[in-house]
C-alpha cells in the first residue's frame, strides 16, 4: 500500500514561530575523532516542525504529553482542502458542512498547495474557534492542519485551541499535505511519552486504505 510522509524535516534551516527555540545539533562524538559511534544532541521547542500540542500546553491544569490517549493519533482520517478567509485568515466553519465530515474521526486540512518548512509566514491560515466547534460538535476526535497553529499567530486567548480542547479533540500542526489527494486514508502521527511535555514532535504518515476496507 502506499504511504504519504506528511512531516517537516527538522533541520537549522526550519521555521519557527518568532521567539522560540530554533533546532541546532551539536555532535558529542564522531568516528573520524576516534570514537567508536556518532552521537549527537539536539535542542529544540517541541513546536516546530510537525508536532501535537497536549493540553498543558494551554491550561495549567491540563494533562501532560505522556498522559494522553493514544487513539486519536492512529485511525481512519480524511484530508481536506480548505481556504482561509478574512484578515487574520481563518477556516470558515461554512468550509466543514456536516457532509463532509459524516463517519469521520479525524480530519487533516490542507489550506495551501505549497509548502516550505524553512519559511516563517505570520499571516498562516489558523483553524479559529468557529470551525474548531464545528468539528468538535462532529464528534472528531483529531484534527490537524499544514499551518503553525490552530490560532492566528498574534492569538492571545488561543480560542481555537480551547474550542477544540473542550471537544476532547486532538490536535496536529505543520503538516506537509502537499501532493496529498482529498480523500480517506490510515492516520499514524504517534508523539513521545515525555513526562510533563506540553508537545511533542510525531512522525506522521498517511497509508493507503486497502481496497477492500469499508
Amino acid at each position: 500500500m502506499r504511504y504519504w510522509d506528511i512531516s517537516e524535516p527538522l533541520e537549522p534551516a526550519s521555521a519557527t514561530f518568532p521567539g522560540d527555540t530554533p533546532f541546532t545539533q551539536e555532535w558529542v562524538a564522531r568516528q573520524e575523532r576516534g570514537a567508536s559511534c556518532n552521537v549527537s544532541t539536539i535542542r529544540v521547542s517541541t513546536h516546530v516542525g510537525t508536532h501535537t500540542d497536549a493540553p498543558l500546553h494551554y491550561d495549567v491544569a491540563g494533562s501532560d504529553m505522556a498522559s494522553v490517549p493514544l487513539h486519536a493519533y492512529m485511525g481512519r482520517c480524511r484530508v481536506l482542502a480548505v481556504r482561509g478567509e478574512g484578515a487574520p485568515s481563518l477556516v470558515p466553519a461554512s468550509a466543514l458542512p456536516p457532509a463532509k465530515l459524516r463517519g469521520v474521526e479525524r480530519v487533516l486540512l490542507r489550506t495551501s498547495d505549497a509548502h516550505d518548512h524553512r519559511v516563517w509566514n505570520h499571516g498562516f491560515t489558523a483553524l479559529g474557534p468557529a470551525a474548531a466547534k464545528a468539528l468538535a460538535d462532529a464528534g472528531v476526535v483529531l484534527v490537524g492542519i499544514d499551518t503553525p497553529s490552530m490560532d492566528h499567530a498574534d492569538s492571545k486567548d488561543l480560542s481555537g485551541h480551547h474550542a477544540l480542547y473542550a471537544g476532547g479533540v486532538a490536535i496536529l500542526e505543520n503538516l506537509d499535505l502537499r501532493g496529498v489527494p482529498e480523500g480517506d486514508y490510515e492516520l499514524i502521527a504517534l508523539p513521545l511519552r515525555i513526562v510533563g511535555g506540553d508537545s511533542s514532535p510525531v512522525r506522521a504518515i498517511l497509508r493507503e486504505l486497502p481496497p477492500d476496507r469499508p
